[in-house]
């Protein structure tokens, strides 16, 4: 949760990066600008921005920087609104230098406690989620028939039976696949890419490599995959959660 000077520099530096300067050819004055701001707005329907464009080159920064701290510690899932306010107001009294202490104190005596904080509620969430997973199982087992249960806990259903090579662990695949979390989101699909994948199956999450063996050439199947053989506790970037379930469609066209 510590972020350091230099990690907040760089942010910022990057984010001066990512935008091209004003020149003499291209600045605005203020009214000029808000109504160019208006008049993009109701030509694309979108709401229309808080600030002229002069200033919403600082508002993306600000925005680039809550993009980056804010998904880096997942903080609308781990802090509700009024600690997310105590955050912003030091946030903003310490680049101003406003402070009425010392940042370092603060950071000494209080950063052992936030840590162990938000551990405490980074398991819970995730253990919450782990039980939701298994639920999900209990009840995709009792709806689907042909659906089997591994000795690893990932669930098999085959949708359409192969009749080609079935691949090992040392094959390359190829696949099309649709994946979502168990609330039906949508994380990953080549599916709707229109554009099928190929891979070693070595090199993909236990569940994959346990499921695809289980399949032919021609298949069709769904796999249920609990996090222990997905991504565990570590979840993947801000699309699949620490300790998800997921679920795929996958259909296997050819084995290497």
């Amino acid at each position: 949760m510590r972020i350091s000077a230099m990690t907040l520099l760089t942010a910022v530096l990057s984010s001066a990066r990512a935008f091209v300067p004003a020149t003499a050819k291209n600045l605005f004055g203020a009214k000029h600008a808000l109504q160019s701001t208006t008049a993009r707005s109701m030509a694309t329907g979108r709401p229309p921005m808080p600030y002229d464009d002069d200033k919403m080159r600082f508002y993306a920064l600000g925005t680039n920087l809550a993009i980056q701290v804010g998904g880096s510690v997942n903080m609308k899932t781990l802090l509700n609104k009024e600690e997310i306010d105590i955050v912003l107001e030091a946030f903003v009294d310490t680049i101003k230098e406003e402070m009425t202490v010392d940042p370092r104190e603060v950071l000494t005596t209080y950063g052992p406690a936030l840590n162990k904080l938000l551990g405490e509620r980074t398991q819970s969430i995730t253990d919450r989620i782990k039980q939701e997973g298994e639920d999900f199982i209990a009840n995709f087992l009792d709806c689907n028939e042909d659906a089997i249960k591994t000795a690893s806990g990932m669930v098999f259903c085959e949708m359409k039976k192969g009749d080609g090579k079935q691949p090992t662990i040392q094959s390359n695949v190829e696949v099309h696949y649709h994946g979502t979390l168990i609330d039906g989101t949508v994380f990953d699909s080549s599916v709707e890419r229109g554009q099928t994948i190929s891979f070693p199956l070595g090199g993909v999450i236990k569940g994959w490599q346990e499921g695809l063996q289980l399949m032919k050439e021609g298949g069709k199947a769904t796999l249920v995959i609990p996090s222990d053989l997905a991504y565990g506790d570590a979840g993947s970037g801000d699309v699949i959660p620490p300790g998800a379930t997921l679920k795929f469609e996958v259909e296997l066209f050819k084995v290497n």
